[in-house]
Formats: structure tokens, sequence, C-alpha cells
């Protein structure tokens, strides 16, 4: 299926490219999203003369998502979770338990925005964890895990 691209979508393209995809992909995600229309005649005259306010519009996305990361560079975020004696947690801590620290903190982070690259966090102490307020703009923050005193 050939559809335009409203927004710019990871691996697939930027804003106003017009690229094949499964229809699927397509109908279930891309159009409900409103990430993508299809490529008709139509579709593509009215895209050319709507280009200019979709690139101002995602322009200023960008921007707000860069003073976001600028806001949350090198910040270091507490979570107090119950441990072992060998300072494994019992439970880990997600993306979620992040996010909702960060929007206590004072930024509000959507769960889908924080990026764990060895997957949730389960042993105490400091770790690297990357926050993506937009798919050009990612900011390394420290997550601090501390043992709960009981």
């Amino acid at each position: 299926m050939q559809i335009i691209l409203l927004e710019k979508v990871g691996k697939l393209g930027n804003l106003g490219d017009v690229v094949k995809v499964k229809q699927g992909y397509a109908r279930n995600f891309l159009i409900p999203q409103k990430l993508a229309r299809r490529a008709t005649e139509a579709a593509i005259k009215e895209f050319e003369g709507r280009r200019a306010e979709l690139e101002k519009a995602a322009a200023a996305k960008l921007a707000a998502a860069q003073a976001l990361g600028e806001q949350l560079a090198g910040k270091t975020v507490r979570i107090v979770q119950k441990a072992g004696v060998d300072g494994r947690l019992f439970g880990s801590v997600t993306n979620h338990d992040i996010a909702e620290a960060l929007t206590k903190a004072g930024t509000a982070i959507a769960k889908a925005q924080v990026r764990l690259p060895n997957g949730p966090l389960k042993t105490v102490g400091e770790h690297a964890v990357s926050v993506a307020p937009h798919g050009d703009v990612v900011v390394e923050i420290t997550v601090q895990v501390v043992a709960q005193a009981d």
C-alpha cells in the first residue's frame, strides 16, 4: 500500500515521503495514529498545500522536545525499592517506575519515552537510562536505585 507520511516515522521515512508498506501496518497503526494517509492523487495535492503548516508543527514539536531534553540532561532520579542483602531487588524497576518518578520530580514523561537498553533494573546502584522525548532527541539520565530501609 502506498502512503504519504504526515510525520517522521523511525526506520520508515520523513514528513512528505511516499512509501510502500504492508496493508496491516498502514491500516492498523499509521493511519489511525494520524502518521500517514493513503497516497492518492487528491491526498498528495492536499498534502502539498498543507506542507508548510505540517513542517512548522513538526519543527515546534522538535523544539519542545529539545527544551525538555536540556532540562533532563544529567538529571538523577532516586527510586526506593525493597531489596535483599545481596543488593538484588524483590521485583524490578521498570520504565513505568522511572517515568512516574520523573513526573513527580516535575518533568512530564510517558513510560514509552523511557528506554531501558538491558531491560528492567534488578539491582541496587546507579544505572544509566535513555529518555527519548522525540525520535531525534535522546538524553541520558541516571537512575539511583536504593534499598528500602525496613
